[in-house]
């Protein structure tokens, strides 16, 4: 029966079904905006429904998932996790906000970073390294977090809109005009694919525009949470850690101020120990030389931070295992000496906790004592805590050992491969290359990214578990049922007959003015539908009633298209409109009201300037 009406739909709708699509949008949209459901089954479930009516075939339903442009998604999120897994993006944050000192200077250092980094990199995961690098500064700096994370998701939104590979919305924008050109091949003049920086052409002013009013007026809507700071403040044990530096260490060479090694939050310099000589107090424009140890007392996730940096390593154990490729199947654990321990009342050095447990000595702490002194010289007593670099299970061997009370392991530390992360960064140069030159080489982007997301795996800038961990599944689904829902809207006529209704009395206007304000519009409508869904159901629902109000107009399609692309991720006014802002609601520490407050101005200043841009950019006629 179902093959039936599904090969009856190959002729011409029902009379029903655009009553029955509207109605399935309509229980769609409740869904999303009341939060029935996760959005990936709300969209996926909806489109069933749809081929169960007859309304689609099953391939109709099911052919997002081939989409070229969804592939395209995947294979990113593999790239992204790569640079993240290598370090590549914490160098990058660390150039960015290195020497920022006020707010507003790390506001301008966000976005002339982020912006281009945006541009080439999905917004979820960029968002998702960057919270905790803001957090810290936030921290060192006694600056709020809620002053900087609204425009730290606002400003890759932006950096987003300039490339075709900025945001999934773009993608699936792009996607939706492939499908239209292969049912519709007189199409492909107007819906051809989109190149690489196309979107620029309107993007970028936007970019700029949004930036600029963040630097400015948007700066005095953003709400200062001084209780944030009493949140960041880490009261955690205090260890005692010797650092080791290298000679292939980067800090070689610079000042202990250049280093970023006087302003770490909950972490001091003790003193420096070159040779037989041992500096102290430690002043600021000390010279680091390759063999210095470092002396510091402070707390363990700063500590973490050090251990991160390339060539500085923890002194305490000659056996340390300080290689990339070995320190991958490390981890850092807590674990505090028994009365029964072997290692009690011996030196750290003499304790040989490598043969003991596979394991080395970061650092230790003594409850209510500072220590002093090499830490390597330390009498372990019943009580101590220490940081001990692990095997990956050590946690869970010994935690019942009675050689220690308690045994935990510590949250983020698991180190990164910086070996990898200059090959990581070519790569990446290499993937924006092949999307650039494609037309002109022949390489597809869909085979380009997953070339690269191949290399990548390849030489172990990220291994395959974790490339496939690494895939936002629940995004995949979600762009794949959009694709259906919007041949749905078009297939019934749903998308002709909202047209008309919408903009018929804008023919009154003439054909110059009437296609204007159907392109504002169609925008206008694209923000509030995002504002209130997902930035992909919104695309997917609006492109097929923009490319119907082209046609009714008999003007090019092409610019209501971008229209489309643009207003879907332009939505800054809720917190449901992009998934980053989400992101940052809870560290932020933000209320519904805030992105409200600073989110609407920045709406609407962005569609006045898109409605001047968009037709300037892509003509009308």
């Amino acid at each position: 029966m179902l093959l039936m009406l599904a090969a009856a739909q190959e002729t011409a709708p029902l009379w029903w079904h655009p009553w029955f699509v509207l109605g399935v949008l309509v229980v769609l949209f409740l869904s999303l905006v009341r939060d029935w459901g996760p959005p990936d089954a709300v969209m996926l479930g909806s489109t069933v429904v749809l081929g169960l009516s007859g309304v689609l075939t099953p391939p109709e339903v099911f052919a997002g998932f081939s989409n070229e442009s969804l592939l395209t998604v995947g294979a990113l999120f593999v790239v992204a996790a790569a640079l993240r897994e290598t370090g590549a993006l914490d160098m990058i944050g660390n150039l960015m906000l290195g020497k920022a000192r006020t707010e507003r200077g790390t506001l301008v250092r966000m976005g002339t970073a982020l912006t281009p980094l945006s541009a080439f990199l999905n917004n979820t995961p960029i968002v998702a390294m960057f919270v905790p690098v803001i957090s810290d500064w936030c921290r060192k700096n006694r600056v709020s977090p809620s002053r900087l994370l609204i425009p730290l998701s606002y400003i890759t939104i932006l950096g987003g809109v300039c490339t075709l590979i900025g945001t999934s919305t773009n993608l699936v924008v792009d996607g939706l005009m492939r499908a239209t050109v292969s049912e519709s091949p007189e199409r492909m003049d107007a819906l051809h694919p989109m190149s690489l920086f196309e979107l620029g052409k309107a993007g970028l002013p936007m970019a700029i525009v949004g930036i600029l009013f963040l630097l400015t007026i948007g700066r005095r809507l953003l709400p200062d949470r001084k209780e944030l700071l009493d949140q960041l403040s880490d009261s955690s044990r205090e260890y005692l850690v010797d650092m080791l530096v290298r000679p292939d260490c980067r800090l070689v060479g610079q000042t202990v101020e250049q280093a970023g090694l006087r302003r770490l939050p909950g972490l001091f310099v003790i003193e420096i120990t070159r040779g037989e000589q041992v500096i102290t107090p430690v002043e600021p424009d000390i010279i680091l030389q390759a063999g210095d140890r470092l002396t510091f007392t402070g707390v363990v996730s700063t500590i973490i931070d050090l251990e991160r940096i390339p060539g500085f390593v923890p002194a305490a154990d000659e056996n340390y295992t300080a290689k990339p490729a070995e320190r991958r199947q490390r981890r850092l654990c807590e674990a505090v000496v028994s009365r029964t321990s072997p290692v009690l009342r011996k030196t750290i050095r003499d304790a040989d906790f490598r043969a003991l447990y596979n394991a080395a000595v970061v650092a230790v702490h003594r409850g209510g004592v500072r220590l002093k002194g090499r830490i390597g010289d330390i009498v372990l007593r019943e009580g101590d805590t220490i940081l001990l670099q692990t095997g990956p299970h050590f946690a869970r061997a010994h935690r019942n050992n009675p050689d220690f009370f308690l045994v935990s392991g510590i949250e983020e530390s698991r180190p990164v491969r910086h070996d990898r992360a200059k090959l990581s960064l070519i790569l990446l140069a290499a993937l924006v290359f092949l999307f650039t030159t494609s037309q002109v080489i022949g390489i597809p982007e869909v085979i380009a990214v997953y070339l690269i997301a191949g290399l990548l795996i390849a030489t172990r800038c990220i291994s395959t578990t974790d490339a496939r961990q690494s895939v936002d599944w629940s995004t995949i689904v979600t762009i794949a049922a959009s694709f259906g829902l919007g041949k749905a809207i078009h297939k019934s006529g749903l998308d002709a007959r909202a047209a008309g209704l919408l903009l018929d009395p804008l023919h009154s206007l003439g054909p110059d003015w009437g296609p204007l304000l159907a392109l504002s519009i169609i925008y206008l409508v694209g923000v509030l539908a995002s504002e209130l869904l997902t930035n992909n159901a919104s695309a997917a629902l609006m492109f097929p009633f923009a490319i119907a109000a082209a046609d009714a107009f008999g003007v090019n399609p092409r610019p209501f298209a971008m229209a489309v692309a643009f207003s879907a991720s332009a939505a800054f006014a809720t917190p449901l409109g992009y998934q980053t802002h989400l992101m940052v609601l809870g560290p932020g520490g933000y209320k519904f009201k805030d992105f409200i407050r600073i989110g609407v101005p920045l709406d609407l200043l962005l569609w006045v300037l898109a409605s001047i841009m968009i037709p300037l950019a892509w003509p009308l006629r």
